[in-house]
C-alpha cells in the first residue's frame, strides 16, 4: 500500500473558467473533488503544496487526505493535473473521492533495480522496458506504490513477465495478460546492426 499524504485546501464558492482564472490570479491552483455519489467541490490549493506532492513518487497512486477545514476531510486520488503550456506550472487538479469498498483502476509505475548485477547488461545488452506502468484494479487501500523488477541474473534474451511479479493480495492486472513481457534484455544494438549489414 502506498503512503497517505495529508494536504490542506480551501473551498471555492464558484465553478467555471472565470472563477478558476480568479483563483490563479490570487496565486492559488484551482481544483475539484468529485465522485463518491456526492456533489463536486471546487477547491483552491497552495501551489507549493501541489509541487511538493508532484515531486513525490506516484502522485496518481497515493491516497490523499484533503483537509478543507470546517468543510471536512476527503480521501481522494489525484486523477488529472493540467499544466500551463509555457511555464509548466500546474493550473488545475482533479481529485476523485474514494472509499474502502470501491475498486479503482490505477497505473502503477515499474521500477528496475540491480542493473549492475545483470550479466546481459554487463555484456552490452540493452534493457527494454515494455511497460513503464501497469494498470491494476484494486481497493484504494491496496494500491501498490510501485512494481519492482529485479534484474539480478538476467542475461541477453531473458525477459520478466507479468506473472513473475509479486502482486499484492486483491490487486489484479487490468487489460494485461500474465504472459505479457514487462522488461527484457536485448542483444547489443551495435552487434545487431552489424549482423543486419552483413545479411544485406
Amino acid at each position: 500500500m502506498s503512503d497517505i499524504s495529508a494536504i490542506a485546501a480551501t473551498p471555492r464558492d464558484r465553478a467555471g473558467k472565470g472563477a478558476a482564472r480568479a483563483t490563479r490570479r490570487a496565486g492559488l491552483v484551482p481544483g475539484v473533488i468529485y465522485g463518491g455519489k456526492q456533489t463536486p467541490l471546487c477547491i483552491a490549493l497552495d501551489p507549493r503544496v501541489v509541487w511538493a506532492e508532484l515531486k513525490k513518487p506516484g502522485f496518481t497512486t497515493r491516497l490523499l487526505d484533503i483537509d478543507l477545514g470546517a468543510s471536512g476531510k476527503h480521501r481522494c486520488l489525484a486523477r488529472d493535473v493540467q499544466f500551463h503550456p509555457v511555464t509548466d506550472q500546474p493550473i488545475h487538479v482533479d481529485f476523485m473521492r474514494v472509499s474502502s469498498d470501491m475498486v479503482v483502476h490505477v497505473k502503477v509505475p515499474v521500477h528496475c533495480i540491480n542493473q549492475d548485477k545483470s550479466p546481459g547488461i554487463k555484456r552490452g545488452g540493452v534493457l527494454n522496458i515494455e511497460h513503464h506502468e501497469i494498470e491494476v484494479a484494486c481497493a484504494p487501500d491496496a494500491i501498490p506504490g510501485e512494481f519492482v523488477v529485479d534484474l539480478t541474473g538476467l542475461d541477453i534474451g531473458n525477459a520478466v513477465h507479468l506473472s513473475h511479479l509479486a502482486l499484492p493480495a486483491g490487486v489484479k492486472p487490468y487489460h494485461l495478460a500474465e504472459e505479457a513481457t514487462v522488461v527484457s534484455i536485448a542483444p547489443p544494438t551495435v552487434a545487431r546492426a552489424e549482423g543486419e549489414a552483413a545479411a544485406g
